[in-house]
């Protein structure tokens, strides 16, 4: 029984030395290692950079992001539910009311809280 986790040891090593060994040793020796200043400035879309690259962004604008990815994914699960929403019957059209209830109300809660301003 302890050699069958002994393989499964071995081969987690093993994978984790590949790795290792190819991503930072191998890299190390093939990759060419000639930097420059213009190598090492910001890249700006073929634009000189103005300031320095650590800027302090206001977190309104994550906060915007991730409520525009959230209602992405579960605009997507609602295409998906009503390509098949024949078969299901009602009980998956109760599931999918709720679901939508509880988007609205993630939804209210957000523009309550300024979530969704830019200013």
């Amino acid at each position: 029984m302890a050699a069958d986790y002994a393989y499964v040891a071995l081969f987690l090593i093993v994978g984790l030395l590949f790795v290792v060994l190819n991503i930072d040793v191998l890299s190390r020796i093939i990759r060419p290692a000639n930097p420059t200043p213009e190598k090492l400035t910001t890249y700006e879309c073929g634009e000189d950079p103005i300031g320095g690259p650590w800027l302090r962004i206001h977190i309104r604008y994550y906060l915007f992001t991730l409520m525009f990815i959230l209602f992405a994914v579960e605009t997507v699960f609602l295409f998906l539910w009503a390509i098949v929403y024949r078969s299901l019957g009602l009980f998956a059209f109760i599931e999918m009311m709720i679901f939508i209830v509880i988007l609205l109300v993630g939804l209210a809660y957000a523009w309550a809280k300024g979530a969704l301003e830019w200013v």
